[in-house]
C-alpha cells in the first residue's frame, strides 16, 4: 500500500485507485530515450560538457542543456526511427538499441520526413519559456550568452545504428 501526503494536509491510499505506478515506456518514448542519449554522446565528443537532461517544468521541457566554451547551449533532440543508408557522409555510430516491438519488419517508412520539422510555433513558445525558467532559477547571469540548437537523430533499430545532425542557433 503506498500513501502520499498531499500539500494541503490530505492523505491519499494511491492503491485505492487500482492504477499501476510504474508504468512501461511506449515505443516512441525509447527511441526518445535513445536518441537523447546519442545525441549527448555527440555532444560530448564534439566539445559540449552537458549539465542537464530533461529539465521539465509544466509549461517546458528542455532535453539537454550543454555548455561549449562559454557559451550555454539549450538543445531540443527529435529522433525518428529509419533504415540508414551505408554511405559514410555524416556520422554513424553504434546504438545500444533494445528493438521496439512495433519497429520490426512491415512499417512503412516516409524517408522524405525530417525529425526537425516537429518544431511548430507553439512549441518553440513553449522551449522559450522553459529556457527563461531555467536561466532564472539557476541564477544566470544576463552576461552568459545562449543559443538554442535542434539535435536529429536518425535511428536504425535492425542495423543498431544511429546518425546525428546538429542545426544550431535556432531562433526562437
Amino acid at each position: 500500500m503506498l500513501i502520499m501526503k498531499h500539500s494541503l494536509g490530505f492523505v491519499y491510499n494511491l492503491s485505492m485507485f487500482g492504477k499501476k505506478f510504474t508504468k512501461e515506456p511506449t515505443e516512441k518514448q525509447k527511441i526518445g530515450e535513445i536518441g537523447e542519449t546519442c545525441a549527448c554522446e555527440y555532444l560530448e565528443k564534439n566539445g559540449y560538457g552537458v549539465l542537464d537532461r530533461n529539465y521539465s517544468r509544466k509549461w517546458g521541457e528542455l532535453d539537454i542543456v550543454a555548455k561549449k566554451g562559454k557559451k550555454l547551449h539549450f538543445i531540443e533532440v527529435k529522433s525518428v526511427s529509419r533504415v540508414i543508408s551505408d554511405s559514410r557522409d555524416s556520422v554513424i555510430r553504434e546504438t545500444p538499441v533494445v528493438e521496439p516491438s512495433s519497429l520490426r519488419g512491415g512499417r512503412e517508412q516516409n524517408d522524405s520526413y525530417r525529425a526537425e520539422d516537429n518544431m511548430h510555433p507553439w512549441k518553440l513558445k513553449r522551449l522559450g519559456r522553459a529556457v527563461q525558467s531555467y536561466l532564472l532559477e539557476k541564477d544566470i547571469s544576463d552576461d552568459v550568452e545562449w543559443q538554442f540548437d535542434v539535435v536529429t537523430v536518425y535511428i536504425d533499430v535492425s542495423k543498431r545504428i544511429s546518425r546525428v545532425f546538429l542545426l544550431e542557433d535556432i531562433v526562437l
